[in-house]
């Protein structure tokens, strides 16, 4: 679907790793509805190829969001091409390295924080001094189930989500009174591009929606967060999940399953 809406003419965007996945898909909403697109991900491969699917006025600013240097280094840039920035989505993270907590070290914890709690940090807070000048601005961060729930074998994947939605109710108590709204979304299960038709089928039995999402579910939602529709909310954790998380048993071992639901 291409929205027909121009939202975010003229306004500025950076979304953090944004190479692929939800990320890009965000990336590309945000551009369908006006928006200058800063593209950042690690590989300057990746960014550069989504900032060139894009078109526009976009731009790709691949950095590692876990130093300060290379984040400055970045918003230095998309204030020298643009003059402003309207919208930050913290996105990038490792999501692929599980590992039991009995076999974790210090290595592990440690990359796995910087890069999704850290950098979210210290992207949010260069965006933050911006927005607070220009006397508005939205911080948006993604989150997961494990923030409130639990991952098997996700130790540090689920104190660095934990971290972020804490991170963001507290930043968005500092910041509204600077006119800078903060929230964080909570994708669910989301479908990757190595997960074939009938693994993702399979997975998807355990949502009530009855299928995984995709990264397009993701977009919608994010973007809406960054529009004036949503000016009145800040500090909210959005739940995008097809209703994972409000069930308390999978289909598997439901009590009442769903072949005892009446067929209309």
């Amino acid at each position: 679907m291409t929205p027909q809406l121009q939202r975010f003419e003229n306004r500025v965007v950076i979304v953090t790793g944004a190479g692929h996945g939800i990320g890009r898909a965000v990336a590309e909403r945000f551009a369908a509805e006006g928006a200058r697109v800063a593209v950042n991900d690690l590989s300057e491969a990746r960014a550069t190829e989504v900032a060139a699917a894009i078109g526009g006025h976009s731009m790709a600013v691949p950095c590692d969001v876990s130093g300060k240097a290379a984040v400055d280094a970045m918003f230095d840039r998309v204030l020298a091409r643009f003059g402003r920035l309207d919208v930050l989505v913290n996105n990038a993270g490792n999501i692929h390295a599980a590992r039991h907590f009995l076999e974790a070290d210090e290595a592990w914890w440690d990359q796995l924080l910087d890069v999704n709690l850290k950098g979210s940090f210290l992207c949010a807070h260069r965006a933050a001094h911006i927005m607070v000048r220009q006397g508005g601005g939205v911080i948006i961060s993604m989150s997961s189930g494990g923030a409130t729930r639990a991952h098997r074998g996700n130790v540090a994947y689920d104190a660095s989500k934990g971290g972020i939605e804490a991170m963001t109710r507290a930043m968005a108590l500092d910041l509204a009174p600077y006119g800078v709204r903060v929230n964080a979304v909570v994708p669910g299960l989301i479908r990757t591009y190595d997960l074939d038709e009938e693994g993702a089928v399979e997975r998807g039995k355990v949502v009530p929606l009855g299928r995984l999402g995709t990264p397009e579910d993701l977009a919608g939602p994010t973007v809406f967060l960054a529009t004036e529709d949503a000016r009145y909310i800040t500090g909210a954790c959005l739940v995008v999940d097809g209703g994972v998380l409000v069930q308390q048993r999978s289909p598997q071992v439901e009590t009442f399953p769903l072949s005892r639901y009446p067929a209309i």
